[in-house]
């Protein structure tokens, strides 16, 4: 058995391997431009970190009501998504008007939960802004897609949510309908290195 050090420093390694992997654009199977607002920015100039949040909640909840087949009313769905762990990790900042393409990966797929991996990719420096038509923004697009050339590879922001599937009436964890786990795993990636 290794001493409790070397197993820390072991698993830390591990666990580096595995954020420098998501800090990269192949990492992910979808992506949404998000368009900053002037509102988003604080009195630093940049995102406000808050807003991150709510950006990896847009692609989250596009992805599931536009693929899925979630329905955004509780009458109406039979089941909801409870957000247990939402986490930022922030690299460089972004501000307003840049248009960054926020990314999506699924880690991990249980019975009634579902394990999201996130990145904001900031637009390339160049005299022409990333242009994103109304179709990206209410399709979106997967990887590989030309777009994404105009993106930096290299993510400004990763993050780590965890939604747990609940039965609207009772609140208590409720399997995940076939088609709806069928959606899901078109996003995820070959296990990281």
């Amino acid at each position: 058995m290794l001493p409790r050090n070397i197993r820390s420093l072991a698993t830390s390694s591990e666990n580096q391997r595995a954020e420098d992997y998501y800090r990269h654009c192949e990492a992910y199977g979808y992506f949404l431009p998000i368009q900053t607002r002037w509102q988003d920015n604080d009195s630093f100039g940049h995102v406000n970190n808050a807003m991150y949040h709510s950006y990896f909640d847009t692609i989250l909840s596009h992805y599931l009501i536009r693929y899925c087949g979630l329905k955004p009313s509780l009458l109406m769905s039979p089941i909801v998504g409870f957000m247990v762990t939402n986490q930022c990790t922030f690299y460089t900042a972004i501000s307003f008007p840049q248009v960054p393409v926020a990314a999506l990966a699924v880690e991990k797929l249980g019975h009634s939960s579902v394990h999201y991996r996130l990145a904001l990719f900031p637009p390339l420096p160049t005299k022409d802004r990333a242009v994103a038509d109304h179709h990206d923004l209410n399709d979106g697009f997967f990887f590989d897609h030309p777009k994404l050339e105009q993106f930096d590879d290299l993510a400004s922001t990763t993050g780590i949510s965890v939604h747990v599937f609940v039965n609207p009436a009772t609140s208590k964890p409720t399997s995940l309908p076939e088609d709806f786990k069928r959606s899901l795993q078109r996003l995820m990636r070959p296990a990281s290195p």
